[in-house]
């Protein structure tokens, strides 16, 4: 009688449980693909606000207004040393379609009147504060000094 080689039923059971056990734990933790969309766009937004601040301060400069420090008028943008204000007369204004896909966050703790932050439409904004959430600060320039011009900041802990 010939002796067959091959896998018994009890083995390839084992197999696939554990398999599926590898399946359960590990796959969560390589498709967290909503969380990394979030934080995709969010970099993107950071990246709008940054390119439109520095067109803006370009044309400011060209019109000798990047010195002011109060709120100068370039091009119906408001600004600051010669970057957009944190406001939606400001750098709602210089970016394409800020005010109609994003949000502000309005949540308690943010309180920084130099500063503006955008998260998604529609996305609940509790607990969302100067230093944590899942939004956009957009920081506006406080002087012409280095370090103190304009910035973006991508917030996304709770995303």
């Amino acid at each position: 009688m010939k002796k067959q080689g091959g896998f018994t039923l009890i083995e390839l059971v084992v197999v696939i449980v554990i398999l599926g056990i590898l399946a359960v734990t590990a796959a969560p933790r390589f498709l967290n693909l909503q969380s990394d969309a979030r934080e995709s766009s969010l970099q993107g937004l950071k990246g709008a606000m940054a390119g439109a601040g520095s067109i803006v301060y370009g044309k400011a400069a060209i019109e000798g207004k990047e010195t002011s420090g109060i709120n100068v008028d370039v091009e119906g943008i408001d600004t600051i040393y010669g970057y957009p204000t944190a406001t939606s007369a400001g750098i709602a204004a210089a970016v394409d379609g800020l005010n109609a896909d994003w949000d502000v966050v309005s949540a308690a703790g943010v309180t920084n009147t130099n500063a503006i932050s955008y998260t998604f439409k529609g996305q609940s904004q509790e607990g969302f504060t100067d230093a944590s959430g899942c939004h956009v600060r957009y920081e506006q320039a406080t002087s012409t000094a280095v370090g103190l011009t304009a910035k973006a900041v991508v917030l996304d802990d709770k995303c």
